[in-house]
């Protein structure tokens, strides 16, 4: 955990005993205004696009921009993506895993809508893992309403991640992603972390430390942990570009999980194996996080 000096020394004790009960619908200039003000709450954007929580400012956050499944009935028609098609390449159950910490910041629309984790000059398809997405070309105003959400999501990205490096010097983001495992004709990790667009050189001891870390998970079913560096991913997204690029204090950490927590083929989940992985991370990221900033601050 945040250790007990650094609780009393860093967070406003005012707010830390808060817990919100109750999820707001705000919009994004009241979004931003409550993290510039500091407060506590819960809220989804006022058009459904994502959802936030903040029960506590601590120097790190959880992000899974492709839990979102949402997909706004003006495409289906348009689509030529089947729901299971779309659900194949989401990460559900990324946001499940990570609920339970102080900040959550999580997509809900599908990233075949538009892709939080795209620049958004790419971040609506044309196609989509080899296959056409769209009968038609979509109309610019189609386009329009999605790069809204996308720019929308980023402003209180870049607010908070603002707020966390102005309150403590660093932050380290925890990115949460899965992949499908079946695809792939050789034998790949439990846990995969992209590094290819953060300071290795910097923040290599502490790249190591959560790979490490994520290895020793214990998973049911006889479900091996292993970890690896960029071995399937090496981190490209633009999430964790973005924050890379627009503050110099925080380490994304793009952590991808093998869909070893739902049959990919069948879309069946395994909520056992979700609930394993969310109970490991409750104790593993903020002692990770804690290491982070005793060496980093």
């Amino acid at each position: 955990m945040i250790s007990d000096t650094f609780k009393v020394s860093q967070i406003n004790t005012k707010n830390t005993l808060t817990k919100v009960r109750y999820m707001e619908k705000l919009t994004i200039e009241e979004i931003v205004d409550k993290i510039q003000q500091e407060e506590i709450f819960s809220a989804v954007a006022d058009d459904y696009s994502f959802t936030i929580k903040i029960d506590n400012y601590v120097p790190y956050a959880c992000g899974a921009v492709h839990d979102g499944h949402q997909f706004r009935r003006e495409l289906w028609g348009n689509c030529m993506h089947t729901e299971y098609d779309r659900w194949f390449e989401e990460d559900p159950a990324t946001k499940e895993m990570v609920q339970t910490h102080p900040i959550v910041i999580a997509g809900m629309d599908s990233r075949f809508e538009y892709d939080l984790n795209r620049a958004p000059e790419s971040a609506i398809y044309v196609d989509a893992w080899g296959k056409q997405l769209w009968r038609n070309p979509l109309p610019e105003t189609m386009k329009e309403t999605s790069l809204k959400k996308h720019a929308n999501f980023y402003k209180v990205v870049h607010a908070l991640i603002a707020k966390l490096e102005e309150k403590f010097g660093v932050c380290v983001v925890y990115d949460m992603h899965s992949y499908n495992w079946k695809r792939w004709e050789r034998e790949v990790p439990t846990f995969n972390l992209g590094t290819g667009n953060v300071d290795n050189e910097r923040f290599g001891e502490m790249i190591e430390s959560w790979r490490k870390m994520l290895s020793e998970i214990k998973l049911p079913n006889g479900i091996a942990s292993t970890s690896k560096i960029n071995d399937t991913f090496q981190g490209n997204g633009y999430f964790l570009k973005y924050i890379t690029q627009h503050f110099s204090n925080t380490l994304v950490l793009a952590t991808e999980v093998k869909k070893i927590y739902c049959d990919e083929i069948n879309q069946i989940m395994f909520p056992e194996v979700v609930a394993a992985v969310e109970e490991a991370l409750k104790t593993l990221v903020p002692q990770h996080a804690d290491d982070f900033c005793k060496k980093h601050r």
